[in-house]
Order: C-alpha cells, then sequence, then structure tokens
C-alpha cells in the first residue's frame, strides 16, 4: 500500500466514525449543540495560556495579540451562538399556496451530517474554532485539518478539542495538502476552506466532483484610499497597525495605499513614523512584532524586494535568523 493510500484509509476510517456518530442521532439535540458550544467557551477561557504559547512558538505572536486575534474573536462568536441557538433552531410555520391549501408547511433546519475545516498557518485558532463552533451549533459532526504550516498551534488543538468536545462527533487530522484531499474524497457533507486562491481553486474541483458544498474564504486585495483631506496621521496609524498585525500575514492587511497627489510624501513621512512608534528602529528586536512562518515564506517575501523597480523608504532588511 503506498502513503498516499495509507493516509487515505485512515481519513475515511475517521470520516466513517464520525458519520456513525452523527447517524446514531448524537449531535440533533439542542442539549448537546449547546452543550458543545459552552465546553468551546470553557477551552477558550480556560486554554487561552496554551493557546497564545502554541502562537508564539508558531509565529512569534505577542500574547495580547495572540488573545486579540485567536480567543477573543471566538470567544465572542461562541457566546453570540449560545444566545441565538434556540431561535436559529426553531422550526417557523411558513405560508402555503392556495391551490395547496388546507395543506401546512414548515421551515426545519437540519444538519447536514460531517464538515471538514480546514484552516490556515496566519490564524491557525481562529479559523479551526469559528467555523468549528458554527458546525456544532448546526448539530454536525466535524473534523478539524489545522495548517501543518503551524504545528505547534496544530498540537494544540489536537491535544485540547478531544479534551473539552465529545470525542466521537470531534476530530482533529493534522497532515498537509494530502490529508486535506483525503478527507475530501472521505465524502465529507461540507468543505470550510480558509487559504490561498490556488487551494481554494482545488479544494473547490475536487469537492465538486462529489457534489459537496464548499464555503471558501480567500485572499484579495485590499487597497487603503487616502484622500488630501484625511487625517494623515490617524490614516497612518491605522494603516500602519492593520498592515503590521501578526506581521502582514492577514487577507484583510492593507497590501497597497492609493493617495491622492500632493499629500503622498507626507503621508510617507507618517507612516514612517507610526512603523517606529509600534515596533521601534529595529521590528527584528522588537517583542511584540510577530515572525514570518517560516523560511519558505521570508525567501518569498525577499524576493518581491529584488529588482522591483520601485524605492524602499522605510526597512527592507532580511534576516532570517530573527
Amino acid at each position: 500500500m503506498s502513503a498516499g493510500e495509507a493516509g487515505g484509509s485512515e481519513e475515511a476510517a475517521l470520516v466513517a466514525g464520525l458519520r456513525e456518530s452523527f447517524d446514531s442521532g448524537r449531535t440533533r439535540p439542542l442539549a448537546w449543540r449547546l452543550g458543545q458550544l459552552a465546553a468551546l467557551e470553557d477551552l477558550l477561557l480556560s486554554e487561552a495560556g496554551a493557546i497564545e504559547a502554541a502562537l508564539a512558538a508558531d509565529l512569534g505572536r505577542d500574547p495580547m495579540e495572540g488573545w486579540l486575534a485567536e480567543v477573543y474573536g471566538p470567544l465572542r462568536e461562541v457566546r453570540a451562538l449560545r444566545r441565538a441557538l434556540r431561535r436559529l433552531a426553531r422550526t417557523r410555520e411558513v405560508p402555503v399556496p392556495l391551490v395547496l391549501q388546507p395543506a401546512r408547511s414548515y421551515l426545519r433546519h437540519e444538519p447536514l451530517g460531517v464538515v471538514a475545516v480546514i484552516a490556515p498557518f496566519n490564524f491557525p485558532l481562529n479559523l479551526s474554532l469559528v467555523p468549528l463552533a458554527a458546525a456544532l451549533a448546526a448539530g454536525n459532526c466535524a473534523v478539524v485539518k489545522p495548517s501543518e504550516l503551524a504545528p505547534a498551534s496544530a498540537a494544540a488543538l489536537a491535544e485540547l478539542l478531544p479534551r473539552y468536545l465529545d470525542a466521537e462527533a470531534v476530530a482533529v487530522r493534522r497532515g498537509g495538502p494530502e490529508a486535506s484531499r483525503a478527507l475530501i474524497a472521505a465524502g465529507v457533507d461540507h468543505v470550510v476552506f480558509t487559504g490561498g486562491v490556488a487551494a481554494g481553486r482545488e479544494v473547490a474541483a475536487l469537492a465538486g466532483e462529489r457534489l459537496i458544498p464548499v464555503t471558501l474564504e480567500l485572499g484579495g486585495k485590499n487597497p487603503a484610499v487616502v484622500a488630501a483631506d484625511a487625517d494623515l496621521k490617524v490614516a497612518a496609524r491605522r494603516i500602519a497597525w492593520g498592515k503590521l498585525m501578526n506581521a502582514g500575514q492577514s487577507c484583510v492587511a492593507p497590501d497597497y495605499v492609493l493617495v491622492e497627489e500632493g499629500v503622498e510624501a507626507k503621508l510617507l513621512a507618517a507612516l514612517r513614523h507610526e512603523f517606529v512608534a509600534l515596533h521601534g528602529e529595529d521590528p527584528a528586536a522588537a517583542p511584540g512584532y510577530a515572525r514570518i512562518v517560516n523560511a519558505a515564506h521570508v525567501e518569498r517575501l525577499a524576493r518581491m524586494l529584488s529588482g522591483h523597480g520601485g524605492e524602499v523608504v522605510h526597512g527592507g532588511a532580511v534576516d532570517l535568523r530573527r
């Protein structure tokens, strides 16, 4: 048996076990769903330290930034679902056409079955736990496939989720793209994918062959537009913070600026000031500044600084050791 076939059989067995749990009906009761959300909230509150340590190991993230981006967001999502779930899950009567009366019609929300959550490296906990919370609230079983590029976060999920959640309904499958392909091939009922466009296309194509619905969150372009009458100090602070959070490894980070003619020099000066105010003259030595996830991505960014034809107005140094 090849390594690919072995991996595929492992994912197939995993999905089959989750489907057996789903078919048993254990995930459908509202009490079970609310219990899982409560357990997920408990995980976020009790294990914030472990989460922050994993993020520091993978991305060099400051504890405050790690808590804000990876604990606070999922915590709000879970609490909102707990508050609204009884209303969202309620069966509602809907009108019927005259020709079908006196029949009565109802809108009833039903879970799909087994949901695969394929998460990226840049927000490895947040983008695993938020889709997971939605899947559990809807009464599904779920398998989380964390990014292999954030191994400490993946290990934390593999250790924590079975401890807090129903281990017969929630699983973690670690691995690279081959694990994602095998999960889709195993016939999950829905795929939630967050990541790059190329990988998203592959996920959508593989799922489409099996008529599996997909939710995709992909990267995009995020210009910042600065007009001449803007408060340049405020604009620069917001652009700098949005760009430098998680070392720019965010799909909503501003990646270029369109500035009205006549104020570009003042904006550049304001941006330089804000960059230094946030992380000092040497960001590599700043404990609050995250790091690029691995050497391959550092080298990719370094290539962008070579032969671009522009002018580096601030920073531009590359140091793989830091």
